[in-house]
């Protein structure tokens, strides 16, 4: 579940849970209540990365990005990370802090219609 995580990430992963976003907040309001049925955790640690939020059972990661994420550097890391969380069998559903902030709704039901179709690829 961690990937081998050293003891670094983990301390990383537990500053980052002491200081969310806003929009890291809503989100982690609505994933606690276990609404869809999967537990995830927030600010995960898995190698060398600390996901967002993280669901083990469905292999899924959830990132927020913020304005940074629009600075070439920035997106250039996202694009190897994630390629490398990918080769693991992990999946990414991105979106960003506006996304979450505003329209809600429409990111929780991304996230839905994408659970129910991992689970009919399962049956």
């Amino acid at each position: 579940m961690f990937l081998g995580a050293d003891k670094n990430i983990f301390i990383n992963a537990r500053a980052l849970r002491e200081n969310p976003t806003h929009a890291e907040l809503i989100m982690w309001a609505y994933l606690k209540q276990n609404a869809l049925g999967y537990k995830f955790r927030r600010q995960h640690p898995i190698s060398i990365y600390i996901a967002d939020f993280y669901c083990h059972a469905l292999k899924l990661i959830i990132e927020l990005d913020g304005a940074i994420h629009t600075n070439a550097d920035v997106r250039i890391q996202d694009v190897e990370r994630q390629k490398n969380l990918e080769a693991e069998g992990i999946t990414f559903l991105r979106f960003t802090n506006s996304d979450v902030e505003k329209s809600l709704e429409s990111v929780i039901k991304e996230i839905e219609d994408y659970i129910k179709l991992k689970q009919q690829h399962k049956g």
